[in-house]
């Protein structure tokens, strides 16, 4: 894959923003998907590579929230990392007492 072909999209999520649903706050192509991907490993954000994610999110507009039929997949994604880092989020600790002594 050529620098120009390469893409890069960043999806925030946060229980506090009230939003429930993830959203678009960074995308691009090239030298800056280049620099969004650096920026993110700089700040210790977790990076998935999935070329048909990728291709169907940069359709969206930033600040767009995902649509509902990524809501599965982007679940898992945002679970997966979660499990990685440590770090259990606070509804899961609402909804499993006792979960943090697991992760």
């Amino acid at each position: 894959m050529t620098n120009k072909a390469k893409r890069a999209v960043g999806i925030k999520y946060s229980e506090s923003d009230g939003d429930k649903t993830p959203s678009i706050v960074a995308k691009g192509y090239g030298d800056l998907a280049e620099a969004i991907i650096a920026s993110a490993q700089q700040n210790g954000v977790l990076i998935h590579e999935d070329p048909y994610l990728s291709e169907f999110l940069t359709t969206l507009d930033l600040g767009q929230s995902i649509p509902e039929s990524l809501y599965y997949v982007i679940a898992e994604l945002l679970a997966y990392s979660y499990a990685l880092q440590g770090k259990v989020p606070d509804s899961w600790k609402q909804s499993m007492p006792g979960i943090e002594e697991k992760i």
